[in-house]
């Protein structure tokens, strides 16, 4: 059996997600719309509960959509999102995933942003491993944890809320 270890319990989840969510408040105060995109699966998670917690805070309006990529091969495709181009045309964007790993799949899923000028993205996680392969940094992070190459994080927000390094 595979050794867990409890990283997050369930209040800190909440507490971090509660910081993040102000801290989407404060980036985005004096604008009328911000749309989050959770990459699918975790990521939509963690970005259903941002939405939920924004809907109490942020004055303006709080689009939530879901966009696919290939986690283990990014590359290979396709990277599907519910939102066409006209629609996050000259938007605020801010792209959410549950952990930062090499990066590719946060870069992946900011390159579909690409197609159209946006006003800002910026990108949100739970947790930063760093260990980027890519070009791409997390603007708001719930913890930054420093682990092995050989160590994986487990983010479970459906059932108990917690994080493990596994």
């Amino acid at each position: 059996m595979t050794e867990r270890t409890l990283i997050l319990d369930p209040d800190r989840i909440q507490r971090m997600l509660e910081r993040m969510a102000w801290q989407i408040v404060e980036r985005h105060a004096h604008e009328e719309e911000v749309i989050l995109v959770g990459i699918s699966k975790s990521g939509f998670r963690l970005a259903e509960r941002l939405h939920d917690r924004l809907q109490g805070i942020f004055s303006g309006r709080v689009t939530l959509a879901e966009i696919s990529v290939n986690k283990r091969e990014p590359a290979a495709g396709p990277t599907e999102c519910a939102l066409t181009p006209a629609q996050f045309q000259e938007q605020n964007i801010v792209v959410i995933d549950d952990v930062l790993n090499t990066g590719a799949t946060l870069m992946y899923a900011v390159h579909y942003f690409l197609q159209a000028p946006i006003k800002r993205l910026s990108t949100a996680v739970l947790i930063d491993r760093n260990f980027k392969q890519f070009p791409i940094k997390a603007d708001i992070k719930g913890m930054s944890l420093s682990t092995s190459l050989h160590d994986r994080v487990e983010v479970d927000l459906d059932g108990t809320e917690a994080v493990y390094l596994v």
